[in-house]
Formats: C-alpha cells, sequence, structure tokens
C-alpha cells in the first residue's frame, strides 16, 4: 500500500475512533454496559415489573369489579326504593279499601239497628195500645157496673123502696145506653 492510502486509512480510522472518542465513548464498555442494562432490565422485568403489573391487573380487575357491584347494588337499592313504594302504596289503597268498607258497614249496621229499634218500638207501642185499650174496655166495663150501682142505689133513695131485678136490669140498661152517647 502506498503511503497516501496508508495515511487516508489512518485517517479515516482515527477519524472514526476520534468521533465515539469525542463523545467520550469507549465502544467495548459501551458493548459490555449495554450487556449489564439488557440483563438488569430483564431481571427488573421478571422479578419486579412482571409481577407488579400482574397485581396491578388484578387490582384493576377487583377495581372494576366492586365498580360494577356498586352499580348493580345502587339498581338493586333503586328497584327496591320503587318496589317499597308500590307495596306502601298498595297497603294504603288497601287500608282505605277496609276503612270504606268499615265505614259501609258501620252504615248499614246503624240503618239495620235503626230499623230494628223502630220495629220495637211499633211493637212495644202496638202493646202498649192493646194494653190501654184491654184497660180501657175493663174501665168501661167497671164505670157501667159502679154507675148501675149508683144510679139503683139513687133510685132506690128516690122511690123509697126496692125495685125488682127486671125493673132494675132495664134502668141499668137505659142508663148504659145513654152512657155509651
Amino acid at each position: 500500500m502506498t503511503e497516501e492510502t496508508l495515511n487516508t486509512h489512518e485517517e479515516t480510522g482515527v477519524a472514526e475512533q476520534s468521533l465515539p472518542a469525542s463523545l467520550g465513548l469507549n465502544a467495548q464498555l459501551f458493548v459490555f454496559q449495554l450487556i449489564n442494562f439488557t440483563v438488569v432490565a430483564i431481571i427488573l422485568w421478571f422479578l419486579i415489573l412482571k409481577p407488579l403489573t400482574k397485581t396491578l391487573a388484578e387490582r384493576k380487575k377487583m377495581i372494576d369489579d366492586s365498580i360494577d357491584n356498586a352499580k348493580e347494588i345502587e339498581t338493586n337499592l333503586a328497584l327496591s326504593e320503587k318496589e317499597y313504594q308500590d307495596k306502601l302504596k298498595e297497603a294504603k289503597a288497601e287500608a282505605n279499601k277496609v276503612i270504606e268498607k268499615a265505614h259501609t258497614e258501620a252504615k248499614q249496621l246503624g240503618e239495620d239497628m235503626k230499623v230494628k229499634a223502630k220495629s220495637e218500638v211499633e211493637v212495644i207501642v202496638d202493646q202498649a195500645k192493646k194494653s190501654i185499650q184491654t184497660e180501657k174496655v175493663q174501665m168501661m166495663e167497671e164505670i157501667r157496673q159502679e154507675s148501675a150501682t149508683l144510679i139503683v142505689t139513687a133510685l132506690e133513695k128516690i122511690l123509697n123502696e126496692k125495685m125488682d131485678g127486671k125493673i132494675d136490669k132495664k134502668i141499668i140498661e137505659d142508663s148504659l145506653a145513654s152512657l155509651k152517647k
């Protein structure tokens, strides 16, 4: 090789070595550091980052499940609240029906009691009328007998003699006939 080619070759080699060297890089040291970094990165990945990523994924899944459960519970709670309100409305409606029925039955019972009391009063009044009528007839009979006795006594005093049964009877009947008018 000629000297010129050698110089050119040396200049390029120096130029090539001088670029990484000028940056402060040693190629051999760089390769070893790259291998160390790769080994440390692989160790960190398999011993720390992979289990950490797995744990984080499990926690994320657990949190998502918890959120889904919370939403489901919230939905169930809203549904339960709606069912509770519906049951409450049904109970109020049923209570109103029962109250209305009781009110109607009470009215009917009151009416029945009024009718029964009225019929009992009518029976009592009829019995009283019959009793009064019976007493009236009895009293009239007693008055007739008393009147007849008084008339006979008065006539005896007037006539001063005892009348016989036929005359006595005729006078009594005439007196009673005049009393009936």
